[in-house]
């Protein structure tokens, strides 16, 4: 593919890396992500890989805004009470960069349609709230040989690491099942600061380029931690559990479970 002469201005401070450069430009408008949760952590996340030029951005949630989201889902206005997430969203990211693709799901995703979804891309952001719909994101990422970005936040503190299936542990080799339910309050529950997502969503952003462009040091096999009261980052290592029961040598999860709530932004 040629540039044009705006998509040269518009991705110019990308060119200028040699990281990037034309060669991983072009990388990235041919790539596909699909960003589950248009709320909390989807909402930076998916300014910034639009701005980054990702050719084909999916957009699945099947909720709708509600006022008390605008205090930390910036893809949305005051405008927005009431619509579809995913189409606020989408008006939004159009208006930023043309160049992308923006393909909706306006759906929660469960057990039954996951799969069909993910397979259509080249890797996937885990922008949910629920433990039942991290662990069904997990397992459907792994089984499909998707690579993924889990995020999670709680009042002042975020988490945040990387999964490539074959490669490095997955989300179940931290976390072996979900913990039963309500046991765990989320964020609509024990509240989030409104900044939270942006530094947790960046990141996830940041590692899904890193992904598609093949550069840098992926956070495989590291969860990081960010605590925003103390401003410290912390990060756990580990590696591959073989006796995981979804990635191991000899998984026992072999299909798809709804836990409870859909896969869904929640925050």
């Amino acid at each position: 593919m040629n540039f044009t002469k705006e998509q040269v201005k518009r991705y110019k401070r990308h060119l200028l890396l040699d990281e990037v450069s034309i060669t991983g430009q072009k990388r990235l408008l041919e790539s596909k992500v699909l960003c589950i949760g248009a709320g909390g952590l989807g909402a930076p996340a998916l300014y910034y890989l639009a701005a980054a030029g990702v050719g084909t951005i999916g957009i699945a949630d099947g909720d709708v805004v509600d006022f008390s989201n605008l205090q930390r889902q910036i893809v949305h206005f005051t405008k927005d009470v009431g619509r579809s997430k995913a189409l606020s969203a989408k008006e939004k990211l159009s208006e930023l960069n043309p160049d992308v693709n923006i393909i909706l799901h306006e759906e929660f995703l469960r057990a039954n349609n996951i799969a069909q979804v993910i397979e259509q891309y080249d890797f996937v952001l885990d922008g949910t709230d629920s433990f039942s719909s991290k662990f069904l994101i997990n397992d459907a990422c792994v089984m499909a040989h998707k690579a993924f970005s889990h995020g999670g936040i709680l009042r002042f503190e975020g988490q945040v690491m990387t999964v490539v299936p074959g490669k490095s542990r997955c989300y179940r080799c931290i976390f072996k099942e979900p913990p039963p339910l309500n046991s765990i309050p989320t964020c609509s529950e024990a509240g989030v600061i409104g900044v939270l997502p942006g530094v947790i969503g960046s990141i996830q952003a940041t590692e899904t380029i890193k992904y598609l462009l093949g550069k840098g040091e992926l956070l495989t096999d590291r969860l990081l931690i960010y605590d925003a009261l103390s401003m410290r980052f912390r990060e756990t290592r580990g590696k591959r559990n073989p006796k995981c029961p979804v990635c191991g040598d000899n998984p026992t999860i072999l299909n798809l479970v709804d836990y409870g709530d859909p896969a869904c932004d929640l925050p």
